[in-house]
């Protein structure tokens, strides 16, 4: 019954945070194709703006993930790093589903014309260095960009944020085997 109750109580955590997670990779998706498509006057500051928002992405995920699994093992007072790490993989799994989903429908029908145009524009600028065979692959395999990007994404974001919750588990849980038999000073 404790088992169930743990279950439960991690997929309904770790749904929470996996949509956090997941809209902030949502928003810099976005942020990057608008900053991408905007016609800012500097290459440089383009790239230095893409640049930053990724890195803070990057920093702000992984201190959020920290975040959600110190407020878990905190709330549901877990000791040990497995479930915890039960705890960082489900937010990852819901967190790579949310962000590979939104990932589809963009690639497949929100921005779907400007990709292909991007697309196009690049085997455009190597067209020289492509032969007919490697040019008509290419041009298959935009085909299948949708799903590409779905599967990608959903793989690499799991896979991901696997490795940081193994990672973070390691470090949450107390190492101190006193600390329930600790005196408080007043």
């Amino acid at each position: 019954m404790e088992q169930n109750l743990l279950t439960k109580n991690i997929w309904s955590e770790a749904g929470k945070s996996g949509l956090v997670l997941g809209l902030i990779s949502i928003a810099y998706m976005f942020f990057n194709q608008i900053i991408a498509s905007s016609e800012i006057q500097s290459a440089f500051l383009g790239t230095a703006i893409i640049y930053l928002l990724w890195l803070a992405k990057f920093i702000g995920c992984i201190w959020l993930m920290r975040v959600f699994m110190m407020k878990f093992a905190r709330n549901f007072d877990i000791k040990d790093a497995g479930t915890l790490h039960r705890f960082g993989r489900a937010t990852a799994l819901l967190s790579a589903l949310l962000y590979a989903g939104i990932a589809f429908a963009n690639t497949a029908y929100i921005s779907a014309d400007l990709l292909q145009e991007q697309l196009r524009m690049t085997l455009e600028a190597y067209s020289g260095l492509l032969d007919s065979n490697s040019r008509d692959m290419m041009e298959e395999m935009s085909q299948d960009l949708p799903q590409m990007t779905f599967f990608s994404n959903l793989i690499y974001c799991f896979v991901y944020g696997t490795v940081l919750s193994l990672i973070l588990s390691r470090t949450i849980p107390s190492d101190n085997p006193f600390e329930d038999n600790k005196i408080e000073e007043q």
